[in-house]
This record gives structure tokens, C-alpha cells and sequence, in this order.
């Protein structure tokens, strides 16, 4: 029950029975402030809902269901002054303090006009801040002023700045103001007499989400033919022009550009002890689009959400609607409706018009609980991230998974030891030739010593050699021959993973750039007939259902161009393959299949025609027939059959579903590997062959292999992994693959991940501290358990609950782990890789020849090193290890990179007898020193610019660095010193605060101070430090 503790006796009016109904105990101490709870029974004066102190009420408006907050109204006075309020809103049990503002209805403003201008507190509670009125003004100025939460009316007229804060409990005395709190303050730029509440900040507001009763007043007539004028949400421009151009005047098509909130990126937005309630963040660009769309819905009879047809397009429809009902834009005579389509055509969109729906509740829940579940392991081990692991930034529920895969993956291949094998070829001709075509033929040995060969029977060249002289002694014939046919059939058509992994393998693309170019392709080209449409489906799908329609028009057109023969007896039906599949959509296919590829030729740019091409090829090869291939296998051996030897080939007889990959309009997509010439010629030859027939041995080969570590995951044989283990959802792993580059756990070389030593670092501090979050089983297993609450089947919250019970457990335990328990955990873990290229892989500190050299995590900055053990006393680095930050591939010839493997400090001579020149290398680049460090005596150090190579810094170049900083002269306006300084990045002129960049091409022996003056007066200043205080 939320609680208020009364304010004055005025609250209790003869007009609030009607409105709110108070406990008696509020009555008897009306001159206290006593605890008072409070329902509401007349709903029809409430207006929006936003939040207040995070607590949800269920308020409805116009009869639709959901949490609501409480406000404390104000009534504004025409003063030239202004006036201020005092109010406080405490919560019974719960010693969270939270806050929001709503904006109300006239009539409940009117009803609480009885209220006193300011309310004297008791001692013994909470002291009240004021509250600060804003005197309306011209349309043409604006006033900031401080809110607790998002304001959401549209007229900011009505909008009320509140800022609460309250005592704490326990001393009563000390205040704790609310941006302290779990609710967030934010400044609101408010312009009276405007449509819409701009926000210079983001806004939030917090809700209990309520979705068991109606969220609005849905219609479930068709909305085609128009019968009156409807507004359409869809979320993309691109998409909003194409579809705007289907339904003519009478629907106005708005983009919402996705999401118009999200929660607070910030701690504290989700909260368990609240019944997992939510802080949700509108970002400022997102007020547009709401304020567009509300100026729409005047007039309007409906307003139409068709976001995509997903769990991410449900939860935007869903956010939409919410945001507008608290900006009181939907009336009571708007009817609602949510309406879905996988492909933009003029009758895909017609046809989803005459189906509407209400928004999908369990999807919106799935929504909400992936939603939180990522917010509350993100939020809780990232922090423990930057404590533990300087410079590792973040760690998330799929992404955890994928890092230990490619982290796994890598210390197999650390921990591989290859073996060595032989193998032997011959080469055979026949004795007897029919004619003068070369009839050779390589054969592969299977048999020796009549025991058949296994991948290790031969292990060194001894051996190998001792057999090719046995072999090439022998004398060999055909023993036996085997023919039979093979089907080979068709593949599937694409879903999101298998889409993701065919660009990548056949035409180089990442999973990032395959996305971008389908999204691209389902929002709509314009053709060269001016028509705009939509060329491919929903390409985040994992069903591979195809409509019947689409089916029977792909199937004309294999008859037209392939004939009769290639198109499958009866229309395949395919199923799932990969574990959790939700199959709710279609595949991936053209929207029409006779847009050919090379009627695009001149349309698309060209990676977007190869995109197209490998869709519309696997498209139409999935409703073809099976391909039919003859195989041929020989056996050769000597007459006793000791010695074996095998050959084999195919050749295609009937082409079926391969014919696609060789017609011409499918150039651009034609998979360059399988030619098949060589195949046909080796057949010939075999085929040729009869039993019993004399060989010729031409020639042995004998070769020597190793065995191969496995091989580092691409791209695409990551997603594949990830879609076979049931990790993360397919529209998720490109996002998931980019988040890890940008976060420099992984790096990507000729289309290969490879994970960064800090990659490393965070994947093994994740599977010891929270095993959970990296096992694999758990991720898929959370991911059918999201599908459960998807299909109504499992409540959301209480899937959340189980798990958070488990995982703040993991985060009470870690958050107790020293530092120095981590450093031994990574030390112990990764001893080969820090410790194997120390001089004799000796870990004795050469500086003191007491301590030993273990792995430190650096205090200052993202560094970690290799360093003595008896630190202080002992400063000596043997190395550092950081991650490059701050370096592009693109600009990789130009700026040299932060080394990785750094040696011990290089002595370059001697100032006078004792003092040492020093060049060492740190988290901040290249550096000179002068002297040895010594506890309580810094030595001087100087950076060392523009330098690649440690090996070009010489003595002299030393001595000159240490000479900065240099004083050129005093300045003539205030007889403060001009200095020339040295820096990371370069040479600069310095006088007072002012900064003023040397450029590169201009020698620092050659800057006078006249020439420093002239650099101080130009654009490129910049200030540093603080102005001083007068």
C-alpha cells in the first residue's frame, strides 16, 4: 500500500471524498503527519500516468489497465513572484526514496485549489523542499525548470516541477536529495503554449508494468478500405515513404526510427526488491517522432502500429502506445489496433490491414524479462569489471557466452600438441591404352601388409619410405569396382543465422554488414519504373516456412525457365534444425520472385545485388528437384591384395536445384568453388576401367603431415556454433559480434576472431566468479525459458525471480574477492603466455635478485605488467600488457600501436656518473627517464613523440627531451612565462591556461618566441585547468 504522511488539515476537504477515500487514522490526526493510505474510486478525472517515488498504482484511464503514480497537484497563482509549495511523498516500509511528476486533470487541480501556498512540517519528519512555480510567459520564451521524472503531457501548461527531498530515517536530521535516489532529476525546457515538452536531458519515468487488462480500445474491424483517416507507425522512414505510397490520403505513414524508450542507462532501473519495476528513459530525438505522431492523431479515427512482427517489434508497439497515453494524445474515440506483415507490398500491407490485433502481451512480457534480465547482469558484473579488471568495460548474458566460446577455442589451440602422420599417393596409367587420351589416375593407399591404414599407421619418414619401396616393387591391377547414384538435396531456405553464415563464407561479408544491406532490401529500393517495394521479407527470422502463394509462384517460374523436370513433385516442407527455433515467421525470400538479379543490375549497388542474388538463388533451389550425382570407386591392389589402393569421383547426372547456380541471371551469387570439369574427366577415366585390368604404376608420393589445432571461429562458424547450442536469438548476434570488437575483446583479421589478452582476462574472470553466466547450457536454457513466457507459458517475474536469487549470490560472493586473488587467478591461468618470453623464461627479478616476477593489474589507468613481487621497495617492470584503446584499422600505417609485449627498460647512457638515461615504455605511450625510482623521489620523466620504433631513440634525442620545459619568454600582456612543452602527442606552446598546438611539419629548434606569440593568438587554443576564483 503506498503511504503519504498528510500535509496540513486542508487536505482533507469536503471535495476529496470524491476522489480519494483516507483511512480514518489521517482524519483523527489531520494536524499530524501521520501515515495515511489512500485508493482511488473516481477514475474518471485522472488523466496520464508516469511515477512517483517508483511505486505503481492501478490507476485506470479510459478504461485501460496499468500501473499509475500519484501527484501532488499544485494550483498556479497569477503572481509576479514566485510562490512555492512544500510536499513530501514517504514511503511506508520501503526506505527507498524515489520521485516523479504528472501531469493531471483540470478538474482534480480545481478540487485540490483548497491547498495552502506553503505547509509548515513537524518537527519530528522530514523538512520539505520548495517547490518552484512557473509563471507562464510569451509563447516566445522559455524557463527551465528542475523535474524528478519525465513530464509527459504534451501541453506544457499543465506541466508541475516538483524537486523532493527527504530525511533519513535513521538520524532524522541529514538530508538526502533525490538525485541521490533510485529516481532520477532531470532539467525540462518547457515553452508555454507550445504542442509539445522538449527535454534537455533524457527523460525517465518509472512503471509497474500491468499487462493483464486491455491496453487501450482496440478494434478488430478491418481498416481496409479506409473508412475514415488513420495514422500508421511504422519504424523505419524508408519503410513509412513505401507503404505511404500504397494507401493514398487517408493514411498517414510515421516512422517512430524504433524505439522510443528504454531504460535508464543507469544503476538502479531495474529493481528487484520493487517487483522488478522499471525506470524507462525517452531519449530526446524520441519526442519528436511521439510529438508527430500525437498532431497526427487530430482528426484521426485510428491509429495503426505495425513495427516489425517480433518480440522487439511487440515491445516498440507496446512502448507507443504506453507514451501516448501518458501524454493524453489517445482519446476515447481513437481506436487502437496492432497489425503485422513480413514483407512490404502493396498487398502484403492491404492484407494485414483487414487482420488487425491487440498487442501480444506474452511477447511484451518475453520482451521485458530479456530486457531486465540483460539490464541486471550487465549492471551488477560490470561494475565488479572495472574494479577487479581495469579497462574491461562491460559484460552481458550472450555476449559472456560467445567470449568464452571464442576464449575456449583459443586455449585449445595454446594447449594443442601436433602429431606427425605420412601419407602416399600413386599415380597409375593403364598398360593396354584404347586410344592416346590420357587416361592417369591418382590412387590413395588404404591397405599395407593386408591391415587396413589408419590416420596414424605411418609416423615418420622411416617408415614411410620403407613402404613407397615396397609399393613401387609391386605390380598392381583393378580388383573391384562400385557404382551407385547419390541425391543431393536441395538446402533449406535462409533464416537469419544460415543467411549470416553463406555471406560471410561466399561473399565475405560480416554478420554486421549482411544485416545492414538486408534491412536495406526489406524497407524497399524504388525500381527504374519509379515503383518503390520492399525486395526481400523479415530477415530476422529463424522459421523457414513459405507462404503458399510465394510457393506456387516460385514453382511457375522453375517450370518457365528450367522446365518441367526441375521442379519438385510436390512443394518440400521444411522444419527446424536448431534448438529453440520460435519459427513465427517466414524464411528469408524475395518478395516477388520475378524480380530477377539481373534486372537489378542496374538498381541495387553491388553489394546489395550479390546480397539479393544469394537469396533469390537458395529461394528458388529449395523448390527444386534433388540433384542426382553418380559416384565411381576403384580399388587397385597386387595380386596377393596386401597393398591397396583406392581412387574415386563423381560426376552429376541430373543437375535439379544446381542448374540455379549456373544460370546466368545468377552470376553474382554463383559459388566459384564447384566446378566441375576436373570431376567429369576423372569419372571418364575410372569409368573406363574393367576388373582384373593391368596397371602401370607411374609414380609414388609420399608426404608429411602434422595435425592441425582446431581452427579459430570466424564470423559465420561463430554463429553457426551459437545457433547450434541454442545461445542468443539470431537477430542478436551481430550486435553481439560488434559489441565485442568495440569493446576490444576480440579483434578480426582476414575475417578470423582472435581474442585480445583482455578478451582473456574477462572471460576467465567471468567462468571462475560466475560460472553460470558463461556456461552454455544456461544461456539456451534461458532462451527457451524467454520462449515460455513468449507462448504465456512461464510468468515473467517469477522467471526473473528464480534467476536473480542465484546470480546475486554470485555478485555478493566476488564483490568480497581482493584484487591480488584475481591477479593470482589470471597468473595461474595464463603463465605460459606471460611468463614464456621472459630471458630464460626465468621469473627471478634481475633488478633486486630477491623478489619474483608475478602478474600485477595496474592501479593507475587499464595497464597490467609483469613486475617484482617486493614492490615498493623493488620497482622493476618487466613488461606491460594493455589493450589498443585508441588505435583504427584504418589508420594503423600511420599511428603506431600501444606494444603489447614490452621488454625490460633499455639503458641508453649516463647524464653524469650515477644518474641513468632511462627509455621506458608505459600505459601512456614511449617515455625518457632520468634516474632510477627510488621511493619518495620521483625521477624526471619525458615523453617521446612521433616515435614508431623504441630502437630510433638515441641518447642525444634523451638529453634534448629532458631539457622540457623550455621558457621562450614573457608574455607582453601579463609578464606571465611562454613555454614550448613536450607531450605524448607532440610539442605545445603553453602560456597560463592556454594551450596552443605545434603542428607536425614545424621543427620545435626552429619555434621562436615571436613565432609563439603567433600561435597563441591563433584558432587552435585550447584551455586547460581551472580558472582561478575572484
Amino acid at each position: 500500500m503506498f503511504q503519504l504522511r498528510s500535509l496540513h488539515n486542508l487536505l482533507i476537504s469536503p471535495q476529496l471524498p470524491s476522489l480519494v477515500n483516507l483511512t480514518i487514522n489521517a482524519v483523527q490526526h489531520r494536524n499530524r503527519f501521520s501515515f495515511c493510505s489512500f485508493g482511488v474510486t473516481n477514475f474518471n478525472t485522472l488523466k496520464s500516468v508516469t511515477s512517483v517515488s517508483g511505486f505503481g498504482l492501478p490507476f485506470r484511464v479510459n478504461g485501460i489497465g496499468r500501473s499509475s503514480r500519484f501527484l501532488f497537484a499544485v494550483p498556479e497563482k497569477k503572481s509576479k513572484r514566485k510562490k512555492s509549495v512544500k510536499a513530501v511523498a514517504v514511503r511506508g516500509k520501503d526506505k527507498k526514496d524515489a520521485s516523479s511528476s504528472e501531469s493531471v486533470d483540470k478538474n482534480v487541480e480545481s478540487e485540490k485549489s483548497s491547498l495552502s501556498e506553503e505547509i509548515k512540517s513537524d518537527k519530528q519528519d522530514s523538512k520539505i523542499n520548495n517547490v518552484k512555480k512557473t509563471k507562464k510567459k510569451p509563447p516566445s520564451k522559455k524557463k527551465d525548470v528542475k523535474t524528478s521524472a519525465a513530464i509527459d503531457s504534451i501541453d506544457p501548461s499543465k506541466a508541475v516541477g516538483e524537486e523532493v527531498s527527504k530525511k533519513s530515517p535513521s538520524k532524522g536530521k541529514k538530508k538526502t536529495n533525490v538525485k541521490e535516489s533510485l529516481a532520477v532529476s532531470t532539467s525540462k525546457e518547457i515553452q508555454d503554449g507550445s504542442a509539445s515538452t522538449r527535454s534537455k536531458k533524457k527523460d525517465v519515468n518509472s512503471s509497474q508494468v500491468d499487462l493483464e487488462k486491455p491496453l487501450g480500445n482496440f478494434t478488430g474491424k478491418p481498416l481496409y478500405p479506409p473508412m475514415g483517416k488513420s495514422v500508421m507507425v511504422v519504424e523505419s522512414a524508408t519503410k513509412a515513404k513505401v507503404i505511404q505510397r500504397y494507401l493514398g490520403d487517408l493514411y498517414e505513414v510515421l516512422p517512430s526510427y524504433g524505439h522510443v524508450r528504454d531504460l535508464a542507462a543507469r544503476s538502479g532501473s531495474v529493481r528487484p526488491d520493487d517487483d522488478f519495476s522499471m525506470v524507462w528513459e525517452v531519449p530526446p530525438s524520441a519526442w519528436t517522432q511521439l510529438k508527430s505522431i500525437n498532431l497526427a492523431l487530430s482528426g484521426a479515427e485510428n491509429l495503426i502500429i505495425a513495427s516489425d512482427p517480433d518480440r522487439e517489434g511487440e515491445a516498440i508497439a507496446w512502448h507507443i502506445i504506453e507514451m501516448l497515453h501518458q501524454q493524453g494524445a489517445l482519446r476515447d474515440n481513437v481506436f487502437l489496433a496492432r497489425v503485422v506483415f513480413h514483407e512490404i507490398t502493396e498487398q502484403s500491407i492491404k492484407t494485414a490491414l483487414q487482420a488487425p490485433r491487440e498487442i501480444d502481451v506474452n511477447l511484451v512480457h518475453a520482451y521485458l524479462a530479456r530486457r531486465a534480465l540483460d539490464y541486471l547482469i550487465g549492471f551488477n558484473i560490470s561494475p565488479l569489471l572495472w574494479r577487479k579488471l581495469p579497462g574491461c568495460q562491460s559484460a552481458g548474458r550472450v555476449q559472456s557466452a560467445a567470449l568464452s566460446l571464442i576464449c575456449d577455442r583459443e586455449m585449445e589451440i595454446d594447449q594443442f600438441k601436433p602429431k606427425e602422420y605420412w601419407t602416399m599417393e600413386a599415380k597409375f596409367d593403364r598398360k593396354e591404352r584404347i586410344s592416346n587420351k590420357d587416361v592417369t589416375f591418382r590412387g590413395r593407399l588404404t591397405h599395407f601388409d593386408s591391415n587396413k591404414l589408419t590416420q596414424f599407421s605411418i609416423t615418420s619418414d622411416g617408415e614411410a619410405r620403407d613402404i613407397e619401396g615396397k609399393v613401387n616393387s609391386a605390380e598392381f591391377q583393378v580388383i573391384s569396382m562400385k557404382k551407385n547414384k547419390v541425391r543431393s538435396n536441395p538446402p533449406t531456405p535462409y533464416i537469419t543465422s544460415t543467411l549470416q553464415q553463406d555471406a560471410g563464407n561466399k561473399l565475405k561479408f560480416s554478420a554486421s554488414q549482411t544485416m545492414k544491406i538486408a534491412q536495406k532490401l526489406y524497407e524497399g529500393v524504388e525500381l527504374s519504373n519509379g515503383k518503390a517495394v520492399g525486395l526481400i521479407t523479415y530477415m530476422r527470422t529463424d522459421g523457414f516456412h513459405i507462404s503458399d502463394e510465394a510457393v506456387a509462384n516460385i514453382r511457375s517460374l522453375i517450370i518457365e525457365r528450367y522446365g518441367q523436370n526441375f521442379v519438385a513433385q510436390s512443394p518440400p516442407k521444411y522444419f527446424k534444425k536448431v534448438k529453440n527455433a520460435q519459427e513465427a515467421h517466414e524464411a528469408i525470400r524475395p518478395t516477388d520472385i520475378r524480380y530477377l538479379p539481373s534486372m537489378l543490375a542496374g538498381v541495387l549497388d553491388e553489394e546489395s545485388l550479390k546480397l539479393y542474388t544469394l537469396i533469390w538463388s537458395r529461394t528458388v533451389s529449395c523448390q527444386m528437384e534433388p540433384a542426382i550425382l553418380e559416384k565411381i570407386q576403384v580399388d587397385i591392389g597386387n595380386a596377393d591384395k596386401s597393398i591397396m589402393l583406392r581412387s574415386a569421383s563423381s560426376r552429376v547426372e541430373f543437375p535439379g536445384y544446381q542448374a540455379v547456380f549456373t544460370d546466368i541471371v545468377t552470376e553474382a551469387g554463383q559459388d566459384r568453388d564447384s566446378d566441375g570439369s576436373d570431376h567429369d574427366l576423372a569419372f571418364e577415366v575410372l569409368n573406363s576401367l574393367k576388373t582384373e585390368d593391368l596397371l602401370h604404376l607411374v609414380e609414388t608420393e609420399v608426404s608429411q603431415h602434422h595435425t592441425q589445432p582446431p581452427p579459430r571461429y570466424s564470423e559465420a562458424s561463430l554463429v553457426k556454433k551459437l545457433e547450434e547450442l541454442g545461445i542468443g536469438r539470431p537477430s542478436t548476434y551481430a550486435s553481439t559480434l560488434r559489441v565485442l570488437q568495440d569493446r576490444k575483446y576480440v579483434t578480426v583479421k582476414s575475417r578470423v576472431l582472435s581474442p585480445e589478452f583482455r578478451g582473456r582476462m574477462v572471460s576467465a574472470f567471468l567462468s571462475h566468479h560466475f560460472s553460470e553466466v558463461t556456461d552454455y547450457s544456461f544461456t539456451a536454457d534461458m532462451e527457451t525459458e524467454l520462449d515460455n513466457v513468449s507462448a504465456g507459458i512461464t510468468k515473467w517475474k517469477g522467471l526473473l525471480g528464480d534467476y536473480w536469487t542465484r546470480f546475486k549470490s554470485y555478485c555478493e560472493r566476488t564483490s568480497n574477492v581482493h584484487i591480488h586473488q584475481v591477479e593470482k587467478m589470471l597468473e595461474k591461468k595464463f603463465a605460459d603466455y606471460l611468463f614464456g618470453s621472459l630471458p630464460d623464461k626465468s621469473r627471478e627479478c634481475p633488478s633486486c635478485n630477491e623478489g619474483t616476477l608475478i602478474f600485477k593489474v595496474s592501479r593507475f589507468g587499464a595497464g597490467y605488467f609483469i613486475g617484482c613481487d617486493q614492490h615498493p621497495r623493488c620497482k622493476y617492470i618487466a613488461k606491460t600488457l594493455y589493450g589498443n584503446d585508441d588505435d583504427d584499422d584504418d589508420d594503423e600505417e600511420d599511428t603506431p600501436k600501444q606494444n603489447t609485449m614490452i621488454e625490460e627498460p633499455k639503458l641508453l647512457g649516463f647524464k653524469s656518473a650515477n644518474e641513468k638515461i632511462l627509455l621506458k615504455s608505459g600505459p601512456y605511450g614511449i617515455y625518457v627517464q632520468l634516474g632510477e625510482d627510488r621511493k619518495g623521489y620521483p625521477p624526471k620523466r619525458r615523453p617521446v613523440p612521433y616515435v614508431k620504433d623504441m630502437d630510433s631513440v638515441t641518447l642525444e634525442d634523451a638529453l634534448v627531451l629532458l631539457q622540457y620545459p623550455l621558457t621562450l619568454g614573457k608574455h607582453p600582456e601579463d609578464g606571465h612565462p611562454v613555454e614550448l612543452k613536450v607531450a605524448k602527442d607532440g610539442y605545445s606552446i603553453r602560456h597560463g591556461r592556454e594551450n596552443a598546438r605545434v603542428p607536425k611539419n614545424m621543427k620545435p629548434n626552429g619555434i621562436t618566441f615571436e613565432k609563439a606569440l603567433k600561435l597563441l593568438s591563433g584558432k587552435n587554443v585550447s584551455l586547460s585547468g581551472r580558472p582561478k576564483q575572484t
